[in-house]
């Protein structure tokens, strides 16, 4: 199938994109197209312009420091998924990516467009609700940072405004002995997941000082399980055991509200979740004391 008609703008600067983005109420921002140009193909999406930022110097950078990783909105998904410097720093990411498509989508694909499409069921949005971090945005009025915990409002819905455009997100490092664990179900490698779970757990003295466990596929949005990370914080690990565990897994099935589908129904779903969980905390804990 081929899209409907549009017109492309091969922009040379952020300013320039940002206007035409500002002029045109049904203009969309493209920089990998691989979720943008199948729903166009579908007539999902029918914008009467692209607004293309493939051209613009800068914004393809991949910067490891030792807070955070920043990455610019054309930063290709391969690029981010190969980087030793994102492998050191926050090893889940390059984890995550490769469950995300394929190889060819990933050599197009960029990690700041998945954030902005913000399927519920994608990986890179659950990893940054996990890790946190912000959004980078540009607009007419200026630039502003969009915290993780506020950036996703709904299903394929952010906060970004309707003529400003993301320009790099940054996910900040965990601290020294954070352990994760990454985990999904799907019927085909490269899918979307019918469910999935990241748990990431700080320990310092022996003890739980930091616990965050995420769900996704499971509603509209990536969703931190706070009842689960209560249960966490404060225990030693040693004292991590299967009740505790169960209690963990109970409560994030329960803090689910999952739709059911052809690929599964919310029952499956909300125990597949907590089955990950239980998988994914003991990993976490392994990593972190090692």
């Amino acid at each position: 199938m081929k899209p409907p008609p549009f017109t492309h703008h091969a922009c040379r600067s952020v300013e320039e994109a940002v206007g035409l983005l500002d002029s045109d109420a049904d203009a969309k921002v493209i920089s990998g197209g691989q979720s943008l140009v199948p729903m166009m193909n579908l007539r999902l999406a029918n914008p009467s312009s692209l607004v293309d930022l493939n051209r613009i110097p800068g914004l393809n950078t991949v910067d490891a420091g030792p807070r955070g990783i920043t990455i610019g909105a054309t930063a290709r998904q391969h690029d981010v998924e190969t980087s030793a410097g994102v492998a050191t720093a926050i090893p889940l990411i390059g984890a995550a990516l490769g469950h995300v498509g394929h190889p060819q989508i990933r050599n197009r694909g960029t990690v700041v467009g998945s954030l902005c499409h913000a399927d519920p069921a994608a990986e890179l949005p659950a990893v940054f609700a996990t890790l946190g971090g912000t959004v980078t945005a540009q607009s007419p009025a200026g630039t502003r940072t969009i915290e993780a915990a506020d950036f996703f409002d709904s299903y394929l819905t952010t906060t970004l405004e309707a003529n400003e455009i993301a320009t790099a997100v940054t996910f900040t490092v965990p601290q020294p002995g954070t352990g994760w664990s990454f985990d999904e179900v799907t019927r085909r490698h490269g899918d979307f997941a019918i469910i999935g779970v990241i748990t990431l757990v700080t320990l310092v003295a022996g003890a739980v000082t930091d616990a965050r466990v995420t769900v996704f596929g499971g509603g509209g949005t990536p969703q931190r399980i706070a009842a689960a990370e209560r249960l966490l914080v404060g225990t030693a690990a040693g004292d991590v055991d299967d009740d505790l565990v169960r209690s963990g897994a109970e409560a994030v099935s329960a803090a689910l509200t999952p739709a059911g589908d052809i690929h599964g129904s919310a029952e499956y779903r909300r125990h597949v979740a907590g089955v990950l969980f239980s998988r994914g905390i003991r990993t976490s804990l392994d990593r972190a004391a090692a």
